[in-house]
């Protein structure tokens, strides 16, 4: 018998030699250290070993025989270290499952640095080097990077920081739990069969193997009522054993026949006439959904082309009569380019997870989700249970961004394992299940035409986007751009191409940084061919009033008035400086409901939303303890429970809009009782009067709903109204099926990129980002600047690295780890300001929108400028390679 000591207590090590260190540590109740790549490549399984950290998911656990080990747990025992404080601090995490990794290495790193260099400042690189074996998908390295730096220099060796996050404590401990966190006793280990080849019918399905092994307590099948798989990894059946490594052996027993059907793999293949179709005309409510919504108008199919859907065109058979004349004329003015996107996965932290348990007729199920209350309803009512016999808990969320909302396979086949099993049973998908089946942000090819009037003017503009959606449909990009730069005349198509490919899911702005990435390079290439300014063209088009302060502000940026004229540069380095524009629609929900309360002389506020990492307990103590006098920490904030009044999905960027609104409404009636029944009035004179009034109230309760928005000024209406009728009768369905609202205003966004590139090895790197954003008040300062700053670093990775590879024969996905699919560190990280308008949105009560997607809406169009004005050569397909890059400065020298 071999052991290890284990934050001071000694454990006992297992003798099978597979065994992992990370395995023996979270089978000891030690949460805080994280599964996340299984590969050593994201740190969230760091762990200090004889004082040196050690990715735990790699090293065997005999690794650790008689030595000292500390986790994330064992690194504030005795009292937050001063590193876990900088974190809380300066707000170095969001959703918080890679927080743990990082503290421990900084930890680790600081108490090296200070027995060395005292209190010194590391520079930034000596930062990045120290963490550059760390991955945080939300971005938070910049409040990271200020983090370890304060903290070396002695900034926080004194008292605990107030944290501007309410959970920041549990989080930088590794106290907070996630899904995949939960064990309840006797609780059983879910695995899924999945189908390996992309298109087949599925016959002689025999579970019973599977049944007859030892240790597995359920085998269900998964199979559509047509037996029909139609992408590498489409689920078959399902298992629930006493452990992973026997439910996996009970998956490779279960036998079937799969007669393979033709497939065909990705947008090129899929748009050939004689390509196999992946959908027939009765199956095609099987498909998908890659919108926030829930699917417009009836469209058109033509093999496995949906399409075209063009609702927000205007004027279409006029804008391509003036594209023809100018083509026939060659008018010099006119701008036409093909753009390719790549497919970015969500490639969140913690993966897609659910715990069932069955209690009698009650089911309770712990989800990583992104909507508690739709998921509950969702649940009751495929299973026809009543509301109140679900109950659905996603006390933490370890990173969404559009893929965690809806009832998943995950959650789905746990409950189904659990009923059957008559036992609890978790799901979790692995790493390779997490990058390949769960969604992604759908590549897509699109044509831009763009022709501005001899005036100066846009006079046409025509926008068709093919998307490649895999097994699913309801792609909106081209139509997006109806909303942005009025025009005489605009043709915006959009086609779904389906294939034998997993189906697309939203993504953080759905559509919206694709259509980005085409209209803002039209309009900068358009502004060199008139000599004009980019930001005073778009100012001469764009007449949004929110815009047009941004605009001012990026035109006095001294890097934009400093910049070099385009291509003027020689030599191996060159560096440019772009900019863009973006908006999203300001939403919210119907519904959407608060609940304060005062208990034993604390308030209580109480919702049933979810905080994925975007602060949403914050927002809401915020508004609370900012009417009362108090403290953010005096609020106690119950979240993350479907029995709590109904709170809004984590989508859309809705989710503040949505609750602070009837929070106000709820403390006007929270003050009204407390006035009626407090036992004592305030002493006089008193500089806390209602903490007095608080303490003296007896236990009351009142709740409010969302309101409808005040009046808005002159000028400023909801975004889809630019459509026209279609516009309003888009919104109508919107807030009808999905309670959804589309309000007055458009948050907004302007980003100036500065980049350098390496003319010879093809690199880019985005050294500066200066991000404009108008959304209204601020709920929470700092972690809306945590938002803006992690949606930058996603539109960097979107622009610069991130894509799925596939086998364009078989199917699948070659890129289903993180060493293959690369998302950006703490050194692509560029130096960044954030800019904040908070005019625009004074008819919203409280005067808050969104900030999560409008963000990264602008962020590769802008890098994508910056390289055209460093080199000269305009890039039209992302992530822009190297082999690209250099392949373009060959073609230009060439021609």
């Amino acid at each position: 018998m071999t052991t290890t000591t284990v934050n001071g207590r000694p454990l006992v090590l297992p003798d099978d030699p597979d065994a992992l260190l990370i395995d023996v540590i979270r089978d000891a109740g030690l949460t805080g250290t994280k599964l996340v790549c299984g590969s050593g490549v994201c740190g969230a399984c760091t762990v200090l070993l004889d004082g040196a950290p050690v990715v735990s998911c790699l090293l065997p656990a005999q690794a650790a025989a008689d030595k000292s080990l500390i986790t994330i747990e064992g690194v504030g025992a005795a009292g937050l270290h001063p590193m876990q404080k900088a974190f809380m601090a300066h707000d170095a995490l969001q959703c918080g499952f890679c927080t743990p990794g990082f503290v421990v290495e900084a930890t680790a790193f600081h108490d090296d640095w200070r027995a060395a260099k005292g209190m010194a400042t590391p520079s930034r690189e000596e930062i990045v080097e120290a963490l550059s074996g760390h991955l945080c998908r939300c971005g938070a390295y910049e409040g990271i990077y200020r983090a370890v730096a304060e903290a070396c220099s002695g900034r926080f060796d004194g008292i605990d920081p107030i944290a501007p996050r309410l959970e920041a404590r549990e989080k930088v401990t590794g106290l907070a739990r996630y899904t995949v966190d939960i064990h309840h006793d006797g609780q059983l280990e879910g695995g899924i069969l999945r189908s390996h080849v992309a298109h087949a019918q599925i016959t002689g399905l025999d579970l019973a193997p599977a049944r007859a092994m030892a240790g597995v307590a359920a085998v269900v099948s998964l199979l559509d009522d047509d037996n029909m798989v139609r992408f590498v990894g489409s689920p078959i059946a399902a298992v629930a054993a006493k452990d992973r490594r026997t439910a996996l052996k009970a998956i490779a027993a279960i036998t079937f026949k799969a007669g393979p059907l033709p497939a065909v793999i990705g947008l090129d293949a899929a748009r050939r006439d004689d390509a196999p179709v992946v959908f027939g005309k009765k199956d095609r409510k099987r498909a998908g959904n890659v919108s926030e919504g829930a699917g417009g108008a009836p469209v058109s199919w033509r093999g496995n082309v949906r399409g075209p859907s063009a609702p927000f065109s205007q004027r279409p058979k006029q804008a391509k009569s003036w594209l023809d004349e100018a083509r026939q004329q060659r008018n010099p003015l006119l701008v036409e380019e093909t753009f390719r996107v790549s497919t970015q996965q969500h490639a969140s932290l913690e993966p897609h997870a659910a715990v069932a348990r069955f209690d009698g007729d009650q089911l309770t199920v712990h989800i990583s989700t992104q909507a508690i209350h739709e998921s509950m309803e969702k649940i009751a009512k495929r299973y026809g249970l009543p509301h109140d016999k679900v109950h659905v808990i996603a006390d933490h969320v370890g990173g969404g961004f559009g893929s965690k909302g809806s009832v998943g396979l995950e959650t789905i086949a746990a409950i189904e394992l659990a009923r059957a099993a008559k036992a609890p049973v978790r799901v979790a998908f692995d790493r390779e299940e997490e990058l390949s089946v769960t969604g992604y942000r759908p590549a897509a090819e699109l044509k831009v035409s763009l022709l501005p009037s001899a005036e100066g003017r846009l006079k046409a503009l025509s926008l068709t986007a093919h998307a490649d959606t895999g097994a699913a449909v309801n792609s909106l990009i081209a139509g997006l751009a109806r909303l942005i730069y009025p025009a005489e005349a605009k043709e915006l198509v959009d086609f779904d191409v389906l294939s034998n490919l997993p189906p697309g899911a939203p993504f953080r702005g759905p559509g919206g940084p694709p259509m980005s990435f085409a209209l803002e390079q039209a309009v900068d290439e358009a502004a060199l061919r008139m000599n004009i300014d980019p930001i005073q063209l778009r100012k001469l088009w764009d007449p949004d009033p929110n815009r047009q302060r941004l605009y001012d502000w990026a035109a006095g940026l001294d890097v934009w008035k400093s910049r070099n004229p385009a291509a003027s540069q020689t030599g191996r380095f060159r560096r440019g400086v772009g900019v863009a524009a973006g908006y999203w629609l300001y939403l919210w929900q119907t519904g959407s409901s608060v609940e304060l309360a005062v208990e034993g002389g604390r308030i209580v506020a109480s919702c049933a939303v979810q905080d994925i990492g975007t602060g949403t307990r914050s927002v809401i103590a915020n508004t609370v303890a900012s009417a009362f006098d108090l403290e953010p920490q005096d609020i106690e904030v119950r979240i993350g429970r479907s029995n709590l009044p109904p709170g809004p999905g984590s989508g859309g960027s809705r989710v503040t809009a949505s609750v602070v609104p009837p929070t106000l409404l709820a403390i006007e009636k929270l003050k009204a009782e407390i006035k009626r029944t407090a036992s004592r009035t305030p002493a006089p004179g008193s500089n806390a009067p209602w903490r007095e009034m608080i303490a003296a109230a007896p236990d009351i309760a009142v709740s409010a709903r969302r309101q409808e928005d005040g009046k808005p000024p002159p000028g400023v209406r909801p975004a889809l109204h630019e459509a026209g009728l279609i516009g309003r009768v888009f919104g109508w369905v919107l807030r009808l099926m999905n309670h959804m609202v589309v309000g007055a205003g458009v948050p907004s966004s302007v980003q100036v990129m500065e980049v350098e590139v390496d003319t010879w090895l093809g690199h880019v790197r985005v050294l500066n980002a200066y991000t404009g954003l108008a959304v209204g008040k601020l709920a929470v300062p700092t972690l809306a600047r945590s938002q803006a700053a992690g949606a930058v670093i996603q539109g960097v990775g979107y622009a610069l690295y991130e894509t799925r590879e596939t086998d364009p024969l078989s199917g699948h996905i070659l890129s289903g780890s993180m060493e293959d699919y690369r998302i950006p560190g703490i050194a692509d990280m560029p130096k960044l300001e954030v800019h904040f308008d908070e005019a625009g949105f004074e008819h919203v009560p409280g005067g808050s929108v969104g900030i999560g997607e409008v963000a990264t809406v602008p962020t590769s169009p802008a890098i994508a400028n910056a390289i055209r004005n460093a080199i000269g050569v305009r890039l039209t397909e992302i992530p822009f390679r190297p082999d690209r890059l250099v392949a373009a400065l060959k073609g230009r020298d060439a021609a």
